[in-house]
């Protein structure tokens, strides 16, 4: 938002400075950007008029011209092609100074003497650029200094809002504050109803009411296009960033900024029927004011005439029914439009506007007629015309409702630290336009209709805080009772699996919660997951059912800059549709890709592997004490390869999987080279086994290690867990140290080598315990998979 000082003071003037007031409004939570000068640094210029112009002897492109610069008559060469008899520009007289510390000077052009010279917008750094002299109005008294004038001793202070408080977006918003801050008078301007000439009005529709609750229209017959805008109004649009273009649209540029309603007028003429605010239909197309035409969604609220859309709706008029040089007739309209359904619309068709900028953010709901008599008086003022009746459509059951708040005295202790007198309270809540009733305990308090911010006592204290002074606050210690949270032993810490990780070689990566849906559809596509209402952009639409998207968009910009090791790893939440609602999983989620080590001159280097990954899980799943507990499985997962894909169970129960990424889907994210992927319900692996001290056995271990011939399907974790439930209770450890298959066995079997260590904490085993004990697996692997010792 940017406003000049000078029309803020028009409303409130407090005795304070420019540096200081923007101080003060920053403090108050509205943060002052930047502050600038209207106008470049010059003097010694003035209005003057052109008494003749006429064309220099020797250059085509020159006129010589008298000027009337007040009290004298001066010649001056000048090449602007505007230069004309009659007209009143600035003129910088010999001896003036320019921006740029650039001194008028008596010069000779062509052979022709030039004392001064008349000046256009941009070399007074009144603008960027120019195409001539600076029109002045005709009656501009000559001789006047042009910075007395046009009172360009003014600054524009920039304020950057948040988007809660789009009730500053016009001037009126932000004197409401300067006032309350100052405890000073605002002074609005007087506006009053605009007495009726004709009772011509033109029949409005609110086909979409919940869209468009109120909409006030009038027509005004009988005005003059060619009537400029008054320089007054025209400086003040130019010193909140807006061009002049013509008195019509001039004036509802300059209600928005005053008031902060954005407004539009047609050309009445141009429309049939009636008015209908409605949803677009798929497809239907409208060539907006700027000239580019866009074919509209169907959930784009218009106006629309019995023919056509003639505007898209609180965004941009459409160029059918735009005001021209022969516009006679307007059909001047002010709505209010949903803040939640306006959002992201003009977003969706590439487009921002100041109008869309505040209808986004939330308008009064109760200014419109307001800005309708502000406007229509300015234009009869300006254009001339007759006005009709106002007519206002309305359905009030789909307005914004305010409900009262209430505010506790003892809570305002609680949270500001110290006790605010309550007529310093009452003062702050009036002055903002809440209605404040006291009650027994507090206050009860209305909420205006511009405050679309204010809902709970906690918006209130925040508003006494920053209007009473964030630095007047007391500063005292903070005294709370501390309550330590009981922390059990069975429970490991996410911060543990974090290290674990990390000391594994792992980077952690924050991904957002919003993605592609393209991208979610490869790894989810029987899950319809939920869609943003207000996307940031159209690559984060849906809220994620798994994490490897967005730790994959990760991997892939890490790759594509130079980066060939990559192990990431990310907690987050998954968001599954439920029966009762949203379901949010807490989630591991691990992608790596490149090199199993970084580069050097010890180990030779090899690709990562899908038992790189698995047996970093494992590494991450004894942490748990349990490790004998989980399970992974041969399986399939939409996105991977189907060859190297393993299911992770912990008592029977999924939990999670690993693989690697399907060549195609790896082509399409755009990496080359293998990449595989986990992801694993958190709660399953913080759930540790307690801790329990064993006495250390005084007494030898027995090894013995079989090689036993089993079928190629046979999955070792089961021969393994075969193993540890018949060997007995002297087995205290089980490795698996080869896998063979090839030469001298059946092409339909696969080796297994199994180290089986064996102990007793009371005895020394005997060699008929140990040979027992491997009886008793040999024949339950022979029982259960067929399996024979190879010899």
């Amino acid at each position: 938002m940017i406003i000049s000082e000078q029309w803020l003071r028009e409303w409130v003037s407090p005795a304070i400075n420019t540096e200081d007031l923007a101080h003060q409004i920053t403090m108050a939570g509205l943060e002052v950007d930047a502050i600038d000068p209207v106008a470049g640094d010059f003097s010694g210029v003035v209005v003057a008029e052109i008494i003749s112009a006429e064309q220099h002897p020797d250059a085509d492109k020159l006129r010589v011209c008298e000027v009337n610069a007040g009290g004298e008559t001066v010649q001056i060469v000048c090449g602007a092609p505007n230069a004309r008899a009659g007209l009143k520009a600035p003129l910088a007289a010999v001896g003036g100074v320019l921006p740029g510390n650039f001194k008028i000077k008596k010069a000779k052009l062509r052979g022709v003497e030039s004392f001064g010279m008349l000046c256009a917008e941009q070399e007074l750094g009144l603008s960027d650029e120019s195409d001539g002299l600076m029109e002045l109005a005709a009656d501009a008294p000559v001789g006047t200094d042009i910075r007395e004038y046009l009172g360009l001793d003014d600054q524009v202070i920039e304020i950057g809002l948040t988007p809660n408080r789009a009730d500053c977006l016009g001037v009126a918003g932000i004197a409401r504050e300067v006032g309350l801050l100052n405890d000073v008078p605002v002074n609005a301007p007087e506006i009053n109803a605009v007495a009726a000439s004709h009772q011509e009005s033109f029949p409005v529709e609110l086909v979409a009411p919940e869209r468009c609750a109120r909409f006030v229209s009038r027509v005004i017959r009988g005005i003059d296009v060619s009537k400029p805008s008054p320089l007054w109004m025209q400086e003040k649009l130019r010193r909140v960033g807006l061009r002049s273009i013509d008195a019509v649209v001039d004036v509802t540029n300059y209600v928005m900024m005053e008031l902060g309603q954005p407004m539009h007028a047609f050309d009445y003429s141009k429309l049939s029927g009636g008015i209908r605010v409605r949803l677009a239909e798929q497809g239907e197309e409208l060539e907006l004011l700027d000239g580019q035409t866009v074919e509209l969604n169907d959930d784009t609220l218009v106006i629309a005439d019995h023919d056509k859309a003639v505007a898209m709706a609180g965004i941009m008029g459409g160029q059918a029914t735009a005001v021209s040089d022969a516009t006679t007739d307007l059909f001047l309209e002010v709505a209010f439009f949903t803040p939640e359904l306006m959002a992201g619309k003009a977003r969706n068709y590439g487009l921002h506007t100041d109008a869309s900028h505040r209808f986004e953010r939330g308008v009064d709901f109760k200014l419109q007629a307001t800005a309708m008599e502000r406007a229509t008086q300015l234009l009869l003022d300006i254009v001339g015309g007759d006005a009709g009746p106002l007519c206002e459509a309305v359905r009030e059951e789909h307005l914004p409702t305010r409900p009262d708040v209430s505010l506790r005295a003892a809570r305002i202790k609680k949270v500001l630290g110290f006790e605010m007198d309550s007529a310093e309270v009452e003062r702050i809540l009036s002055g903002l336009g809440l209605g404040v009733t006291t009650t027994a305990d507090g206050w009860t308090c209305t909420v205006p209709s511009w405050r679309f911010d204010i809902a709970i006592e906690a918006d209130l204290l925040e508003e006494l805080a920053r209007v009473y002074g964030y630095n007047r606050l007391p500063v005292s210690h903070i005294k709370a009772d501390l309550i330590l949270p009981e922390k059990t032993e069975t429970e490991l810490g996410i911060r543990g699996l974090r290290q674990h990780l990390a000391a594994a070689g792992y980077q952690e990566a924050i991904t957002y919660s919003f993605v592609d849906p393209k991208l979610q559809q490869l790894f989810d596509p029987t899950l319809d997951p939920v869609a943003l209402t207000n996307p940031i952009s159209a690559d984060m639409a849906v809220m994620r059912t798994s994490l490897l998207p967005g730790l994959l968009t990760a991997l892939t910009r890490n790759t594509k800059r130079q980066q060939p090791r990559v192990r990431l790893f990310e907690t987050g939440l998954r968001f599954l549709p439920g029966s009762e609602g949203l379901v949010q999983v807490p989630t591991l989620a691990i992608v790596i890709t490149g090199d199993q080590l970084e580069e050097g001159w010890a180990e030779k280097a090899r690709p990562v592997d899908f038992f790189d990954l698995k047996g970093d899980i494992e590494g991450l799943l004894a942490l748990t004490r349990a490790a004998n507990t989980f399970a992974f499985a041969p399986g399939q997962r939409d996105a991977l390869h189907p060859g190297q894909t393993a299911l992770i169970s912990r008592g029977g129960e999924a939990i999670g999987f690993l693989g690697a990424l399907h060549p195609s889907v790896a082509k399409e994210l755009g990496v080359s080279g293998s990449v595989y992927v986990a992801e694993i319900t958190l709660s399953a692996v913080l759930e540790s086994k307690l801790p329990a001290f064993t006495e250390l056995s005084k007494f030898p271990e027995v090894r013995r290690d079989l090689a036993v011939l089993v079928d190629k399907e046979v999955p070792a974790c089961d021969i393994l867990a075969n193993v540890r439930a018949s060997a007995g209770t002297y087995l205290t450890d089980l490795t698996l140290f080869d896998v063979y298959e090839g030469k001298g066995i059946d092409p339909k079997r696969k080796s297994l080598a199994l180290g089986l260590t064996f102990r007793d904490s009371s005895r020394t085993l005997s060699d008929q315990d140990v040979n027992l004990a491997v009886e008793q697996v040999v024949d339950s692997l022979e029982k259960n998979y067929k399996a024979e010792l190879r010899n």
